[in-house]
């Protein structure tokens, strides 16, 4: 018997486009599309496992960016 997945979900943060640089059309298209690939199975056949360690080592604002951020979700954004 095997294992059914499911359909893996995304949601946005609250704030997670603030510092999108477009229209708002240009934002529309931009969720419509990851949505899509979430939906059809593209973002999961395309992603990759990252090393933290080499991510670190290589992309060191990268890596302290993604720090911050889980570091900003132990204290969850309101809406205001």
């Amino acid at each position: 018997m095997t294992e059914e997945k499911k359909p893996m979900k995304i949601e946005f943060a609250p704030g997670c486009f603030d510092n999108f640089e477009g229209t708002q059309e240009e934002l529309d298209e931009l969720v419509a599309e990851i949505q899509q690939m979430f939906e059809n199975g593209d973002f999961e056949n395309n992603s990759r496992e990252v090393d933290i360690e080499e991510l670190i080592e290589n992309e060191p604002e990268v890596a302290e960016k993604i720090f911050q951020a889980l570091q900003e979700d132990e204290e969850p954004r309101k809406l205001q």
